[in-house]
């Protein structure tokens, strides 16, 4: 289980900008190392990063800003098409602890941030039946979860929770 002191999700649909999203995170005093998205290999950003390698050279400086930004966060996990893990406590989280779940399908990634299995099988179901994306940020628990919580909110997420609470909220 990823070892922190709180942490706030959000699912959100694909059409989200996840780089303004990442950035209004920023801007509330989230680093980058804090922030985790899993999100559908279906997803408009996975599938810049699965194609990379096929792209024609004028969409090729896209997939390779699209590849940075991706690193840039403390991890992106796209089920069968790729890994990017830039903190340490993510690395543990994902890999380490786990041997490798986020190779064996999202719900055992989900499983590695500390859903319960339940959680993790319920937002695996829902996150396959669309091409939406997870959003996971670690933070300092009391005021620092509620703003977390409040910006997914504000920003579009369909549903946000601080995990371990119980206390999905479903967003229309």
């Amino acid at each position: 289980m990823m070892e922190t002191k709180s942490a706030a999700y959000g699912i959100y649909p694909r059409h989200i900008l996840l780089p303004e999203l990442a950035c209004t995170l920023n801007q509330a005093g989230f680093d980058n190392e804090d922030i985790c998205m899993v999100m559908s290999p279906a997803h408009p950003v996975a599938k810049i990063v699965r194609d990379a390698s096929m792209l024609e050279r004028e969409s090729s400086a896209l997939s390779a800003r699209m590849i940075g930004w991706v690193s840039a966060l403390g991890a992106v996990v796209i089920p069968s098409v790729g890994l990017f893990i830039r903190s340490q406590a993510f690395f543990r989280a994902l890999v380490v602890e786990q041997e490798f779940p986020c190779f064996r399908g999202k719900s055992r990634t989900l499983a590695g941030l500390g859903f319960a299995d339940d959680d993790a099988d319920r937002l695996d179901h829902e996150l396959s039946d669309d091409d939406g994306v997870l959003v996971y940020v670690t933070c300092q628990k009391g005021a620092r979860t509620d703003c977390a919580i409040d910006l997914l909110r504000r920003t579009g997420a369909r549903e946000t929770a601080i995990l371990g609470s119980g206390l999905a909220v479903a967003m229309s």
